[in-house]
């Protein structure tokens, strides 16, 4: 019987490489988890306040002189739920889309395209806000939370680079997932001047940079490197890492010519990628043969 404990589990979730997909949705629902916790002890013990300021020191303030002191919210707002449904159908949003994005270009290309639907609605969020009269009276009091951004941003991004692969809908069937985008992204529009107008504001922001982070991913620019490049400055603060160097000595001209006019298998042209990618938007991964399926896995390892 297996009696390791659900922190342990949790741990080997960040412990496996190429896991973006269940680390972004462990951590969304560990603090989740973790707020309800804080509520409830808080409010049994006659300090409730305590929770409600927390809570306004990680949600992202409309207000930019309160977000000028709180920076750090355009971050920790997309990692925070408060309400089951909300948090539920976020995750389940990101898991049936986000295994397309795994699939075919990598977990890196999803936890950069997730972040940066994050803040780019974040920031979509605070500029509407501001310069819209129709807002004005919203500025003061409006916070928003939720991971709803990332998520738009990950639907849309799968949507442009196979738009017509399909998903089993319950009562509808199998239907493209561009028209599930298209939907998606209409309900937002349509619901910018209501009660949740920032919220939507948001979805609307994410689901531009998903749109725009593939569009240039297929022409070749990673326009979310700098995602990878931050995560591993922080890492390494808190992983160790292995101070262990491998030198070697070249026998002859002859060996160390051919040891560098060598490639590694793994490494596909990008023409070739750039190719696949335009075969998919085209007629579907379905219709790749397994050659080129297997150099569209090998280029999303590099």
């Amino acid at each position: 019987m297996n009696n390791r404990g659900a922190f342990e589990e949790f741990k080997d979730v960040f412990r496996k490489s190429d896991n973006g997909l269940m680390q972004l949705i462990s951590i969304n629902v560990a603090v989740f988890f973790f707020l309800i916790i804080l509520k409830v002890v808080f409010t049994l013990s006659g300090v409730q306040g305590l929770y409600t300021s927390i809570m306004h020191n990680i949600m992202l303030p409309s207000n930019l002189e309160m977000f000028i002191f709180k920076p750090w919210t355009l971050i920790t707002y997309f990692f925070t739920h408060e309400g089951f449904f909300h948090i539920l159908f976020n995750m389940l949003f990101l898991y049936w889309f986000g295994r397309l994005i795994v699939e075919f270009l990598g977990s890196k290309k999803l936890v950069n395209l997730f972040i940066l639907g994050g803040i780019i609605g974040g920031l979509a969020y605070l500029l509407f806000y501001n310069l819209l009269p129709f807002y004005a009276d919203r500025v003061a009091s409006s916070k928003m939370l939720g991971a709803s951004g990332g998520v738009y941003a990950v639907v849309v991004g799968s949507a442009v680079f196979m738009p017509d692969y399909r998903l089993n809908l319950i009562l509808l069937g199998p239907v493209k997932i561009k028209w599930i985008a298209i939907v998606y992204v209409f309900l937002s529009f349509a619901g910018i001047t209501g009660a949740n107008a920032g919220g939507e504001l948001a979805h609307l922001g994410g689901a531009a940079i998903g749109w725009f982070y593939i569009s240039q991913l297929k022409k070749g620019n990673d326009i979310g490197a700098f995602v990878q490049s931050t995560l591993t400055f922080f890492k390494s603060f808190f992983v160790k890492s292995n101070d262990v160097k491998v030198s070697y000595r070249t026998k002859s001209k002859t060996t160390s010519s051919r040891t560098n006019d060598s490639k590694p298998k793994s490494n596909v042209a990008q023409n070739e990628i750039d190719a696949i990618l335009d075969k998919i938007s085209e007629s579907g991964y379905e219709s790749l043969s397994k050659d080129e399926k297997d150099k569209l896995f090998n280029a999303s390892k590099d």
